[in-house]
């Protein structure tokens, strides 16, 4: 499948990535909102005190081990979420808007590992950089590392991925 179609450029990448950062955005905040909660009840329950903070959000903030755990939450959050669109469809939410795909070299949906390896080497979206130099591939750092390829599809091609789903 991937000899079918032309293989992303830059800029589609990067409208895709800013449509999935907004998502990202709005799950760090409900991310953020369960967390708030979580801690909450534990004070409730007499697991946690306030010791002296104004408030459970202020508590967090002045408490090293509870602000990096809601920092290793979002990560993962944003792990699942890539990982989960890559690995049903080859498609998150701003590249089924943008009609991008990421597959294996041979045209098969991506494994988790792959998705895991294609999120971390991404380096938030920097990886992408290379594909403005890579003229004849046209791969991000990430591409490389994971074995992995996103492709720009048909308007038509973008429709049947989306029926297959339903």
């Amino acid at each position: 499948m991937s000899s079918e179609f032309v293989h992303a450029g830059f800029w589609r990448r990067f409208a895709s990535l800013v449509y999935d950062i907004l998502v990202i955005i709005a799950f760090a905040m409900l991310t953020t909102i369960l967390y708030l909660f979580a801690v909450q009840a534990l004070i409730l329950a007499g697991v946690l005190h306030l010791n002296g903070a104004e408030d459970v959000s202020a508590l967090i903030q002045n408490s090293p081990w509870l602000y990096n755990i809601r920092g290793i939450l979002l990560v993962i959050v944003s792990l699942l979420f890539f990982g989960y669109f890559w690995t049903k469809s080859g498609q998150t939410i701003g590249m089924r808007a943008w009609r991008l795909k990421v597959q294996t070299l041979d045209g098969k949906l991506i494994s988790w590992p792959q998705a895991f390896i294609r999120s971390i080497t991404a380096v938030l979206g920097l990886g992408n950089l290379l594909v403005l130099v890579d003229f004849k591939n046209k791969n991000a750092l990430q591409d490389y590392l994971s074995k992995t390829c996103v492709i720009a599809l048909t308007k038509e091609e973008n429709k049947r991925i989306y029926r297959e789903l339903d």
